[in-house]
């Protein structure tokens, strides 16, 4: 199977999109998996995670995804598919699709219902939600963002399952 350009896995924490996304990227003979987390974590000291109301998280978080962005753009003008994998919801989606040249760019929302995610979240190693909670995040999700793109409610797949979806309706999620 071959799929062209930037595809971004997208959704609130413990939705999945690491899982997902490195899973696509594993099934495409020439894709790069570009963790929009890794920016954040590159910055060593003076970082601010991004909280409602606070500009200086948000210049950040904005930061983070230009960076992403012409990562994926590199990875496709050199021959691969670039699967983007962040959190880029509310209003910020829209706008990431703008920081976005490489086409066809396919957006895929990871949606699994919030009691799903807060189950997903109390087994996880790591903590993803202090300074948000499981049903702000979700509400974020589903009342501020743009309906772009493929949403999945992945509450009842597994990976993979979510995975041959994404392949199935790849056409589905291209905006």
């Amino acid at each position: 199977m071959s799929v062209d350009g930037v595809v971004l896995v997208t959704g609130i924490m413990a939705s999945g999109k690491s899982t997902v996304a490195e899973a696509l990227a594993r099934r495409l003979p020439r894709a790069a998996h570009v963790r929009g987390d890794t920016f954040r974590r590159m910055i060593v000291s003076g970082g601010v995670p991004p909280l409602p109301g606070d500009s200086e998280g948000a210049d950040q978080l904005r930061l983070r995804y230009r960076i992403s962005a012409s990562v994926a753009d590199q990875y496709v003008e050199s021959g691969f598919t670039a699967i983007v994998q962040d959190i880029v919801i509310g209003p910020e989606l829209a706008e990431y699709v703008k920081l976005v040249r490489a086409r066809p760019l396919r957006v895929v929302v990871l949606a699994p219902r919030p009691e799903v995610v807060a189950g997903r979240e109390a087994t996880r190693a790591k903590t993803g939600y202090v300074d948000w909670t499981v049903e702000e995040l979700d509400a974020e999700l589903r009342q501020a963002t743009a309906r772009l793109g493929l949403w999945l409610d992945t509450s009842e797949q597994t990976p993979e399952q979510t995975v041959d979806e994404i392949v199935d309706r790849l056409h589905d999620a291209t905006v």
